[in-house]
């Protein structure tokens, strides 16, 4: 498989449209973005693993005024894998209400599916540290 141009594009907005159905609060509509059955994993926070669009949704609500008021996602590079899988990195910035910010880096799995691509597997990595340390 090679990526075109547009594929990169779709891709590219796929990702950034978590961080608006996010701040919006239109969690239903996660299957836009995501594989029901996605693996979303925040144990790099503490949580658990997340598995499918109704347990992202339903965090998401639990969370509550905890929530970022606006996900910003920025830096994202995709490489081809096989069967038809992207690998796709990515920074996030999140800014809270209180004016403090947080940044993560994504690491997805992002594959084609009948209704277009989709995230089936999303790390997300807190950045505590500058340099990587």
């Amino acid at each position: 498989m090679t990526l075109t141009c547009e594929d990169r594009c779709i891709i590219t907005e796929l990702i950034a449209m978590h961080g608006h159905l996010c701040d919006s609060g239109e969690l239903d509509r996660f299957d836009e973005v995501f594989t029901t059955d996605v693996i979303y994993d925040v144990t790099d926070f503490g949580h658990e693993v997340l598995r499918g669009v109704a347990a992202c949704a339903e965090a998401g609500r639990a969370l509550g005024e905890l929530n970022p008021v606006g996900h910003h996602v920025t830096n994202t590079v995709l490489s081809e894998q096989a069967y038809g899988r992207v690998h796709a990195r990515s920074k996030g910035i999140g800014v809270y209400a209180d004016g403090t910010t947080g940044s993560v880096t994504y690491e997805d799995t992002i594959v084609r599916m009948d209704q277009g691509w989709r995230i089936s597997h999303r790390k997300v990595l807190a950045r505590r540290v500058p340099l990587g340390g």
